[in-house]
């Protein structure tokens, strides 16, 4: 059996965000096989999309701008927090949303030679931004989002911008899609609907869920409580009719091992088999827009809510300043010796 060596669990644990006693048991049970290791540690949960300890996220702004039936979410990103804030820079975000909505450029290399309304190219806007502001200012990303006449945008941005969104809704009003897009704001979906989902990255997420509960449960056995049952199903998409009939088949059988008479039986299903539905759909209630507790009726789903007003959510953009992107946190120590070596 090959050793497991220090080195190895930190090469394991910054490829894959495991923890330490984690990443040396997916080693020990592949021997040592660091491929094999990252698998195993897909497959049981053990590996997270964790950020490093020593990266951080880009700063900047989000800015969102509409335009009769024509919207735009840009994200503007800067070196820190506090230029973030600056006047100029601000106005130069609000200014890029409004020009992206109005000419509807098809990739960053068409926005950037947009012309802004100083004259300039948006390019040369943020070379000059760039030089007067006094750090890299940089236009990372837009999404421009169309609705009909009878649809209604919600446009809202939240912690100063950090937070940008866009809803389209069909039937309500204005006001409605506003809602939905302060829902979206707070609740971090990343797509509409079970549908949008891949079946890999539910099955990813569903055994990060169960190694949380085995988790739970090592602490729950150290004080006498019962264990928690794994999760069987993350999504709507996996509960096929022959798994839903299979479940109402185990309630009518755990019902008649109780002694509950048949007579009865219509009126305790119905609530057994939501239960059945919410517990094996946590993916969807974590990812995806309509199947999430809508925070402004905690007593029901978004799309129940909708269907409750006859509406509904046709799409969503959400920017949040600097998702996916990681920067080196600079060692000013090293830097400083390596000026002094070289």
């Amino acid at each position: 059996m090959a050793e497991i060596t220090a080195k190895l669990v930190k090469e394991l644990r910054e490829k894959s965000g495991a923890g330490v006693m984690d990443a040396k048991k997916a080693l020990v049970e592949t021997d040592g096989d660091m491929e094999k290791a990252i698998e195993f540690l897909r497959e049981k949960g053990m590996a997270k999309a964790a950020k490093k300890a020593d990266r951080v996220a880009a700063e900047g702004l989000t800015g969102v701008y509409v335009d009769g039936n024509v919207a735009a979410v840009v994200e503007v990103n800067s070196e820190t927090d506090f230029v973030a804030k600056n006047a100029q820079f601000v106005e130069l975000v609000k200014a890029t949303a409004k020009v992206v909505a109005e000419n509807k450029p098809a990739n960053n290399e068409e926005a950037l030679a947009l012309v802004m309304p100083s004259g300039e190219t948006m390019e040369k806007e943020y070379v000059n931004a760039t030089a007067t502001i006094g750090e890299k200012i940089s236009f990372r990303r837009f999404q421009v989002v169309e609705k009909t006449d009878a649809q209604h945008f919600g446009a809202y941005q939240h912690n100063g911008g950090r937070i940008g969104v866009i809803s389209v809704i069909e039937g309500g009003d204005d006001a409605l899609a506003k809602q939905i897009s302060m829902h979206i704001a707070a609740m971090k979906p990343t797509v509409l609907s079970y549908k949008d989902l891949e079946a890999e990255f539910v099955a990813d997420q569903l055994a990060q869920m169960n190694h949380k509960i085995d988790q739970d449960n090592e602490a729950r056995a150290m004080v006498d409580k019962p264990a928690l049952p794994h999760l069987q199903y993350g999504s709507k998409a996996q509960l096929t009719d022959e798994v839903v009939a299979k479940a109402e088949e185990d309630i009518k059988a755990e019902l008649a091992a109780e002694g509950k008479p048949e007579k009865i039986w219509d009126k305790i299903i119905p609530g057994k088999m939501n239960r059945f539905m919410l517990d094996n759909t946590k993916v969807d209630q974590e990812f995806t827009l309509l199947a999430q507790v809508y925070i402004m009726d905690d007593s029901k789903t978004v799309e129940q809510y909708m269907e409750s007003v006859d509406a509904s959510v046709v799409t969503f953009v959400r920017y949040e300043v600097g998702e996916g992107i990681e920067k080196q946190e600079s060692d000013f120590a090293a830097e400083v010796a390596a000026q002094i070596n070289g």
